[in-house]
C-alpha cells in the first residue's frame, strides 16, 4: 500500500468516528428540542453537516485510491447513514490499515511473494 492510500484510509478512519459521535447527539438533541425548550439542533445539524461531508469527501477518495469493489465501498457509505455505523467503519478501516502494513512487511521480507 502506497503512502498516499494510506492516507485516504487513515483521513476516513479518523472522521468516521466523531462522525457518528455527532449524528447520536443530533439524535438526542432532536429528541430534546421536542421534549423540552432545550434546542441545540441548528448547532449539532452544522457540526453533523460538515463532518458528514469531510467523510463522504474521504471515502470517494479512498475508494479511489483503495480500489474497493462496490460492494465494500457501498458498506462503508451505508455505514456513514447508520447512527452508530461510523464506529463499525472506523474498526473495519483499522483493521484493512493493519492487515496492509503486515503484507507489506512481510513482502519486504521476502515472506510472501506479490
Amino acid at each position: 500500500m502506497d503512502l498516499k492510500t494510506a492516507t485516504a484510509i487513515r483521513r476516513l478512519r479518523l472522521v468516521s468516528a466523531p462522525e457518528a459521535i455527532s449524528f447520536l447527539l443530533l439524535l438526542v438533541c432532536s429528541v430534546l428540542k421536542r421534549t423540552t425548550d432545550f434546542n441545540a439542533v441548528p448547532v449539532m445539524g452544522m457540526v453533523h453537516g460538515v463532518l458528514f461531508i469531510l467523510y463522504v469527501i474521504f471515502w470517494a477518495d479512498a475508494w479511489n485510491r483503495t480500489k474497493w469493489s462496490l460492494k465494500t465501498a457501498a458498506l462503508y457509505f451505508v455505514l456513514s447513514v447508520l447512527p452508530a455505523g461510523g464506529f463499525f467503519a472506523e474498526r473495519r478501516l483499522r483493521r484493512e490499515a493493519e492487515d496492509a502494513v503486515i503484507a507489506s512487511r512481510a513482502r519486504k521480507e521476502g515472506v510472501v511473494s506479490a
